[in-house]
């Protein structure tokens, strides 16, 4: 028994060793040339030199981010398959209880949170509210009748409206469109009046014109966009301390070898910690991040029970 044990850890420290000896597959849930996608490029480019191997990324959109995470749950634990997640991911183990291909919670493992992409409102030019304020004003006065978009059901940005709902004590409609573009034309010719996404996104029709931003849903202003507030700064004391956020966590299956998921979140925070990589991140409005899987597994801890609630308190299902 004793000789078996260490035969295998044996085998274990020297597969840690070699590692990698072949392309790495990371996968993305998610359509090409979106955040999820572009800041996963950003990070894993970075990371080739280091680890001796390309990292290939695999784009496996489908399911609200479903077949794609089941295809990184299932792959070999070996190292050589790995998964971008964002917040939605935390806010799944809630809404599609009992109905996922695998569990998001034992069948995938923490290897590093990437960056943190704060939130922000915009609002058709023809709404009356000019700052988050008279948006409560206007809300409480019209209940109902204002409507906010979203990529979907569960998305970061429709659970942050609700959050925001619940926060603020409003009643508005969510309306769910199939990804962030027709969103985005339906908030730009005023059949929804609200939409909250990532700056990535938003911000260049806001620069442009064509929506308004009201507040970033972040603790502070970020850097890349200084002149929108913060939310808290906009909406006054009912939304102090109020952040939500999409976020980029990168995962490996259960079964990984310990050795292997501290070298792989080496190389992470390594390439976060480069000036080139952080300034192209921060200029996306992410946050670079790159903690330790024990930090992650933290994150996601919190971020599940946070949204659980919010799901519970909204009411929000999927079909």
């Amino acid at each position: 028994m004793f000789r078996a044990l260490l035969l295998l850890l044996f085998v274990s420290t020297a597969s840690a060793q070699s590692y990698p000896n072949k392309p790495i597959r990371w996968i993305v849930p998610y359509t090409g040339g979106g955040i999820t996608d572009v800041v996963t490029r950003i990070v894993t480019q970075k990371m080739s030199g280091p680890l001796g191997q390309p990292v290939v990324v695999d784009n496996r959109p489908g399911a609200n981010s479903i077949l794609g995470s089941d295809l990184g749950a299932k792959a070999a634990p070996d190292g050589y398959t790995l998964l971008t997640v964002i917040a939605g991911y935390a806010a799944n183990v809630t809404l599609y209880q009992g109905k996922l291909p695998f569990d998001p919670l034992k069948d995938l493992v923490p290897v590093s949170l990437a960056g943190i992409a704060p939130l922000i409102m915009t609002v058709n030019n023809n709404l009356p509210a000019k700052d988050v304020k008279e948006l409560i004003a206007y809300a409480k006065a019209n209940p109902g009748k204002l409507n906010f978009g979203s990529s979907g059901i569960g998305a970061a940005a429709h659970l942050t409206c609700e959050l925001f709902k619940q926060t603020a004590g409003i009643d508005m409609v969510h309306i769910p469109f199939k990804g962030t573009a027709p969103a985005t034309t339906a908030v730009m010719a005023g059949d929804i009046q609200i939409l909250v996404d990532t700056p990535s996104s938003m911000m260049t029709h806001v620069r442009g014109g064509k929506l308004r931003a009201l507040g970033m849903f972040s603790a502070k202003r970020l850097t890349a966009f200084p002149d929108v507030p913060t939310i808290a700064e906009a909406g006054g004391p009912p939304l102090k301390g109020f952040e939500a956020s999409s976020w980029f966590g990168l995962l490996a299956p259960a079964g990984t070898p310990a050795d292997i998921v501290s070298r792989v979140q080496q190389e992470v925070a390594k390439s976060l910690a480069s000036p080139a990589v952080k300034e192209r991140l921060v200029s996306q409005g992410a946050i670079p991040s790159g903690n330790t899987p024990a930090e992650f597994t933290r994150h996601i801890d919190a971020e599940t029970k946070k949204w659980a609630q919010v799901v519970k308190v909204s009411g929000a299902k999927v079909d």
